[in-house]
C-alpha cells in the first residue's frame, strides 16, 4: 500500500519540532536554522554569493572569528543549510584529538564520515552509487553500453579510470577501489562492497581480503589526503551536486598543542588555502572557525607570518566588511536574544499549539534573561544555550499547564546544570552561598 507524500504542513511542523527538540537538549537544530536566526543577513548573503562562485567552478574558503558567545557553530552550521538549499553536499568537522588539523588524513576521514546531503546523512555511498549510476546514464545514452550487463561494466570501468585520470597519475588506489566497489556490488559481493566504501572513507579497520581483491597496498594517509579529498570532490560534482562544502570548527584548540603540532595544524592550513587559490580544488568550499586568540596570539596564526597575511583584515572600525577573509561576529546581547525568544515562540507554535502571548510576554522575557544573567556574572554573550534550554520549559509547562503563569513560577535554579556547563560557561557563573 502506498503512503501518499507528507503535506507541507506536516513537513513543516515536523522541522518545527526538530529545532525545539533540539534547543530543549541545547544543541544546534540540523535543520530550519533560518527561522532562528537573527541579525546576519549581510553575512548570509556573502556566504551565498561565495557558494554560487564555487559551483561555477571555482574554489573559496571563509574564516569565522568571534568569542565565546558569538554563535560560530551556529553560523557555519547556517551556512552549511545555504550550501545544502544550493545543492552542496557538506561536512561539518570539529577539530579534536581525534580529528587535530595537524593530520590530513584524520580531517579527511572526519569528512567522509559526516558527509551528509539534502536527502541523506552519512552520505558517501549515496553519493557514490550516484556518480557510478549516472556513468552508465551516459554510457547508455550514447550507444556505449555494448551489448549485457558485462560490456556495459567493462565500459562504465574504463569511465571510471577516465574520470580520475588526475588523481591516478599520482596515485592509483582510489580508482582501484571505486572499481572494486563497482564489480562486488554489480556482483552481490556487499562485504567487499562495503569495505571498498570504508577504504575510501580512510576507517582504519580495512582487512586484508579487501586490498587484495582491489590490489591496493596500504591505507590513505597524510600525504595523500588531500589528494583524495580532490577526487571525493570531482565525484560528488559528478554525481550532480554543486560541490562539497567543509566546516571546520573549534581551530583554537589547535593552540594548545606541542610547537611542531600546531606548526604541522598551521601548514594544513596553508595547504588547502594554496590549493583553493591554486585552482586544485574547484567546486570546494572551506569555512574555519576559530577565536580572536587564534588570529591573533603568539601560539596562533600570527606566529606564521605569510599565513597570518594571507588572512588578515582591514581593520574598518564601526563598518566591517564580511568579503574579507574573515567574517568577525559580534557578541550575543540582550536584543539579539529576545529577538531568538520570539522566533522560537513561533516555531513552538507551529510544533504544538499557539503560545499564550500573555502568559510568555515580551516583559516576562526581558525579566528571564536577567534572571539568568544575574548568575552568569551579568554576560549575556555566555548564556544563550541555556537560556533557550530553560525557556523551552517554561513554553513547555505553559502548554501542558492551563494553571501555569512564569511570571509568578519561573526562577532560575542552576543546580540541575551540574556537569551540564560548558568551561566558558562555568567560568564566569557566579557561585551562590
Amino acid at each position: 500500500m502506498n503512503t501518499a507524500e507528507p503535506d507541507q504542513t506536516d513537513r513543516h511542523r515536523h522541522e518545527s519540532l526538530n529545532i525545539i527538540n533540539a534547543l530543549r537538549r541545547g544543541t544546534v537544530p540540523a535543520e530550519g536554522l533560518e527561522r532562528i536566526v537573527v541579525g546576519l543577513d549581510m553575512e548570509e548573503g556573502v556566504i551565498a554569493r561565495q557558494l554560487e562562485y564555487v559551483a561555477e567552478g571555482g574554489g573559496d574558503l571563509k574564516f569565522i572569528r568571534g568569542d565565546y558567545g558569538s554563535g560560530k557553530t551556529f553560523f557555519v552550521a547556517r551556512a552549511l543549510e545555504i550550501a545544502t538549499g544550493k545543492g552542496f553536499a557538506t561536512a561539518h568537522v570539529f577539530v579534536s584529538p581525534s580529528a587535530p588539523l595537524s593530520k590530513p588524513k584524520a580531517l579527511y576521514q572526519q569528512i567522509c564520515a559526516n558527509l551528509r546531503t539534502n536527502e541523506t546523512e552519512h552520505a558517501l555511498k549515496t553519493i557514490v552509487d550516484n556518480w557510478l549510476f549516472a556513468i552508465e546514464e551516459r554510457l547508455i545514452s550514447a550507444g556505449r553500453g555494448g551489448e549485457g550487463e558485462s560490456a556495459l561494466e567493462t565500459a562504465a570501468e574504463k569511465e571510471i579510470e577516465t574520470a580520475l585520470a588526475g588523481i591516478s597519475e599520482k596515485n592509483t588506489a582510489l580508482a582501484a577501489a571505486l572499481r572494486t566497489y563497482y564489480r562486488a556490488y554489480n556482483a552481490g559481493d556487499f562485504p567487499i562492497a562495503q569495505a571498498a566504501i570504508g577504504w575510501i572513507a580512510a576507517e582504519p579497520t580495512i582487512g586484508r581480503d579487501f586490498k587484495q581483491k582491489a590490489g591496493i597496498k596500504g591505507e590513505v594517509d597524510d600525504t595523500m589526503a588531500f589528494l583524495f579529498l580532490s577526487g571525493l570532490v570531482e565525484i560528488i560534482h559528478s554525481a550532480g551536486y554543486q560541490g562539497l562544502a567543509i566546516a571546520i570548527d573549534e581551530l583554537e584548540t589547535t593552540q594548545g598543542l606541542q610547537r611542531n603540532q600546531r606548526e604541522r595544524s598551521y601548514q594544513t592550513l596553508a595547504r588547502i588555502i594554496d590549493a583553493l587559490d591554486g585552482g586544485r580544488m574547484p567546486h570546494c568550499y572551506f569555512l574555519f572557525t576559530g577565536t580572536p586568540a587564534f588570529f591573533d596570539s603568539s601560539r596562533g596564526i600570527r606566529s606564521v607570518t605569510p599565513l597570518y597575511d594571507r588572512i588578515s583584515v582591514v581593520e574598518s572600525g564601526t563598518y566591517k566588511n564580511p568579503r574579507q577573509p574573515q567574517i568577525h561576529l559580534s557578541r550575543f546581547d540582550t536584543g539579539k536574544l529576545e529577538l531568538v525568544a520570539l522566533k522560537v515562540i513561533d516555531v513552538y507554535s507551529q510544533a504544538y499549539r499557539e503560545v499564550d502571548r500573555e502568559r510568555v510576554s515580551h516583559r516576562f522575557i526581558r525579566a528571564m534573561i536577567k534572571k539568568i544573567t544575574g548568575r552568569f556574572g551579568g554576560r549575556v554573550d555566555v548564556i544563550p544555550r541555556i537560556f533557550l534550554k530553560e525557556f523551552i520549559d517554561v513554553l513547555d509547562k505553559c502548554e501542558i499547564y492551563e494553571d501555569y503563569n512564569p511570571a509568578d513560577a519561573y526562577e532560575f535554579e542552576a543546580g540541575h546544570l551540574t556537569g551540564d556547563l560548558r568551561e566558558e560557561e562555568e567560568a564566569v557563573m557566579v557561585v551562590e552561598f
